[in-house]
């Protein structure tokens, strides 16, 4: 609060009202407002009790209206104003209605002979105040205000924009109050605000598109608008008059007057309306989100009334304006944020084409396109992109590092920083505020060390001042200099300076929308690495396996066909047993050959083939596989158990068949029991995945050889042994498992019997 020195402001050393005293502030701000000590002349005022209905406190004019002098009425129960059938009704009203900081018409009644008068009661904690005000001839009639109401609200709900509803909210609210002005005032983030609509008399200087400095609306006021709906005045240029007495003599404290519709005016605002040549006002709030929004000031030459009926239609039209105003700006910026995010998503579908993130910059869109700003720079990979208007790269670098210490950036849930001054909170702004007066930037990775920046440069746009905003002259009031309004409203040009146009809720919105798709392709494209990182391993461990293959498998066979031709062409005289037997020799060679062949190409096609998931009932495919394997269980008698049935799960039908064809294979041909046993079933493992078996009672394999059973062509007995065969079955089995995300491995004792367990995702794969 700026005090002159000689001066004690009297609300602080003892009563207070802006009659008596005056104002000695110079800083609106510190008016106090709320409890100004008098109400105006037009009306009066009673504090009463609650407790017993007792009247403590009086408008000194309660002689002019009801020719009682306020000595004769303090301490005397409400009653001695209303009558005792008005008491009791007031009792009853107060007990009924919701009326604590809630001003409700009560009564229209005879008050003292002196006329009809129309009654608005509220409360505060242990107090009533009832306000009194002359009522209007009974013999006028009032305007159907529900229908008009109902036709302003229909009006509001079409509009599109705005612009448009606050120009129908201008028009509405001059045929709702027939003033002469009537303008939506809206609240800039400094608090400064602009006229965004009007509606006027045709004669009427045009106010639109004026700017008023935030000190012609100053906190104390706007603090009361959060609380209030409707503020009547009017006359500006009638008198004020005192509560007898200036504090309550229960509390010894001034009267809070907020919700008053007599309370009196602020000094300043008085003049300021003289100063403008209006004599009467009717101030309405525009709350959104629990904010004030702005305002809806109507102004009038001459004195004018304002009913409690017509403020009633014009408190319901503002709280219905402020409930729509929220969804008119979302409809609004609709359109916008569409086309933003369409071609974010255009820029980002770039990017994960080219697994870079050049295209946000040096594409066709890029980032610039969808946004309102001047330029953008990327900063990425140690280095920076730019594009537009931005700030040089080592200034760049300074504004990095700075917004790598904001609080902003350590938020998951906003991380965003966005401003229309930069040089505020980052005063080496100012060498570049031409380009970058306005900053929104976001962070692209957790650990900071990636960001975009969208730049705004200094608006170099004229704002139209309703006066100059810098002029504050002082007069000398009766305790010394104080503030006054000022008294030139002629149109003041003032260039903006370290300032951008702000930044709309929908772009900042946006760019956190886009921050989430950058992220998410960043984690998609590190998913993708991982995955080709594996399935690079698994191709070289193939490859290597392939070389083997090359190097011993295969040759082993030719060998032997080398070997018994050389012997065929160079034997000369030959039994022709003998060279029938080398001859088969070089036959089944060949088989077998063949045979390697055919099990590595189908084992490299089951590499390369894609599988179809969809709900398979596993018992149905364990009886495909059964009959498949049909005639070697008949060669070799073999027992199947089945514990439990099999459940339906995700799989590739034709992959989990072949699974089980090949361990069922190898169950029945590695054995040399005289009974042979094979059980196929599953359990839950202990992370909740079921692993499927196939277990027999045969040979067994020697823990030595169970983590190279899985190779191709990787037999561990001879050629011919129980029944040969290339060795490629449990591989294949090793592959299928792996194309459905699971595992597979092998338990065994030598002698007792094998048991081949794998698993399968259960997530459904696309």
């Amino acid at each position: 609060m700026n005090i002159e020195s000689n001066a004690i402001p009297p609300w602080q050393s003892g009563p207070y009202s802006i009659k008596r005293h005056g104002v000695t502030i110079s800083n609106c701000d510190s008016e106090p407002v709320q409890t100004p000590g008098c109400i105006q002349s037009r009306g009066v005022m009673a504090v009463v009790r609650y407790e017993d209905l007792t009247i403590v406190q009086v408008s000194e004019n309660v002689v002019d209206h009801f020719a009682l002098r306020p000595e004769s009425v303090l301490d005397k129960p409400v009653a001695s104003l209303i009558g005792v059938e008005g008491e009791n009704a007031l009792l009853g009203f107060t007990r009924r209605e919701s009326i604590e900081r809630n001003p409700l018409y009560f009564i229209t009644l005879p008050v003292m002979d002196s006329g009809s008068y129309d009654l608005l009661v509220h409360r505060q904690g242990d107090l009533l105040i009832v306000e009194f005000e002359p009522a209007a001839d009974a013999a006028e009639a009032f305007p159907d205000y529900y229908g008009m109401v109902k036709t302003s609200v229909s009006r509001l709900q079409n509009a599109q924009t705005v612009g448009e509803f606050c120009g129908i909210v201008a028009e509405e609210v001059r045929r709702l109050t027939g003033i002469d002005r009537a303008m939506v005032y809206h609240f800039h983030p400094d608090f400064h605000g602009e006229v965004v609509a009007e509606s006027k008399r045709k004669d009427l200087s045009p106010w639109l598109g004026l700017h008023y400095p935030a000190e012609d609306i100053p906190k104390p006021a706007r603090d009361i608008f959060k609380k209030i709906w409707v503020r009547p005045l009017p006359d500006a240029a009638s008198p004020v008059v005192e509560m007898v007495p200036l504090t309550n003599p229960d509390t010894g404290k001034p009267l809070d007057m907020t919700h008053c519709a007599l309370r009196g005016a602020s000094v300043m605002y008085t003049e300021y309306l003289a100063n403008m040549g209006v004599a009467a006002s009717l101030t309405m709030s525009l709350m959104v989100d629990g904010e004030l929004w702005g305002l809806i000031a109507c102004q009038h030459e001459t004195p004018k009334v304002f009913p409690h009926q017509m403020r009633a239609a014009c408190e319901f039209l503002a709280q219905v304006t402020s409930l729509q105003l929220r969804s008119v700006e979302q409809r609004e910026s609709f359109e916008y944020r569409l086309r933003i995010e369409e071609i974010q998503n255009r820029v980002i579908t770039n990017a994960s084409q080219e697994s870079s993130l050049v295209p946000l910059t040096d594409s066709t869109p890029n980032l610039l396109d969808p946004m309102d700003a001047a330029g953008v720079a990327v900063f990425h990979g140690g280095r920076w992109w730019r594009l537009g208007s931005t700030p040089a790269e080592t200034e760049l670098d300074g504004l990095k590092d700075w917004l790598g210490e904001r609080p902003e950036f350590s938020s998951s849930a906003r991380p965003v920083y966005a401003t229309d001054s930069l040089v505020r909170d980052y005063p080496p702004a100012e060498s570049f505020a031409d380009v970058g007066s306005g900053l929104l930037a976001i962070p692209l990775s957790r650990q900071k060390n990636a960001y975009v920046l969208w730049f705004r440069p200094e608006t170099i746009q004229t704002v139209n001042w309703g006066g100059n905003p810098h002029d504050k002259p002082v007069v000398t009031g009766p305790h010394g200099p104080r503030l006054t309004p000022r008294r030139s409203f002629e149109i003041f040009t003032e260039s903006v300076k370290n300032r951008s146009a702000n930044w709309k809720r929908v772009e900042i919105d946006s760019a956190l929308r886009f921050r989430m798709l950058i992220m998410e392709l960043v984690v998609s494209r590190a998913e993708q690495i991982s995955e080709l990182n594996e399935s690079l391993m698994r191709t070289n461990e193939e490859l290597d396996a392939f070389a083997y293959v090359a190097s011993h498998d295969l040759k082993e066979p030719l060998r032997g066909i080398s070997k018994y031709a050389h012997q065929l062409m160079e034997s000369g005289q030959m039994e022709e047993t003998e060279r029938r037997a080398k001859l088969e020799s070089v036959q089944r060679l060949a088989v077998r050959m063949d045979s390697l062949l055919d099990a590595l190409l189908h084992f490299s096609r089951v590499g390369r083939s894609t599988i179809a998931v969809y709900g398979v009932d596993l018992n149905e495919v364990l009886d495909e596989a059964l009959e498949m394997v049909s005639a070697r269980r008949q060669e070799i008698p073999t027992e199947v158990k089945v514990p439990r049935a099999l459940p339906t799960i995700p799989c590739d039908r034709m992959r989990i068949r072949e699974i089980f064809v090949n361990l069922l294979s190898n169950a029945m041909k590695y054995n040399d029991k005289p009974r042979r046993e094979i059980e196929i079933g599953f359990s839950e493992m202990e992370d909740g995945i079921t692993a499927f078996h196939v277990a027999d009672n045969g040979i067994g394999i020697e823990p030595r050889h169970h983590a190279v059973v899985f190779k191709i062509f990787k037999r561990l007995h001879g050629t011919d042994a129980f029944g040969g065969g290339s060795g490629a079955g449990l591989a294949i089995v090793h592959r299928l498992v792996s194309q459905h995300r699971g595992n597979v491995w092998v338990e065994s004792t030598p002698g007792s019997g094998t048991k081949f367990s794998f698993t399968l995702s259960d997530v459904p794969f696309p």
